[in-house]
């Protein structure tokens, strides 16, 4: 696992991360992988995927890239607008997200986001357009 994998997952204790059993691993300037576990933690009452939970990850793994983007700047990272369409459903195993960034501009960030079953087949696609703001002292 690569050091900013390792760097990440220690962000995930007491989040939403956490609680949606969010683990990162793969992580390279504009690319970011997470998995997801598909069980009673993210399920719909269906007993499968929960749409609110593939938006979470795809939102948490590309705001994470952008803010890996911009370290040492003194700025935060912030989704102003997420969409999702959900193309299949799921009721077990893990999905695994993958973003990409499309344009990396000095106020904004733009990324593709696929949620994958196991053999890669695409269970939602997602775009995330991310903010980029100075801290406040």
């Amino acid at each position: 696992m690569s050091q900013e994998n390792e760097v990440l997952n220690r962000l995930v204790p007491g989040t939403m991360m956490e609680a949606l059993g969010i683990r990162f691993t793969r992580v390279e300037p504009g690319y970011v992988e997470a998995t997801m576990p598909v069980d009673a933690r993210t399920h719909q009452p269906y007993g499968i995927l929960h749409g609110g939970a593939s938006a979470a990850l795809a939102e948490t793994i590309a705001s994470h890239g952008s803010a890996l983007l911009v370290v040492g700047q003194n700025k935060m990272c912030v989704g102003v607008e997420l969409n999702i369409n959900h193309l299949k459903s799921k009721s077990e195993g893990v999905v695994t997200g993958k973003a990409q960034i499309l344009h990396q501009g000095r106020s904004t960030h733009v990324w593709s986001i696929d949620v994958c079953d196991e053999s890669g087949s695409r269970i939602a696609v997602s775009r995330l357009t991310v903010l980029i703001k100075d801290r406040k002292p």
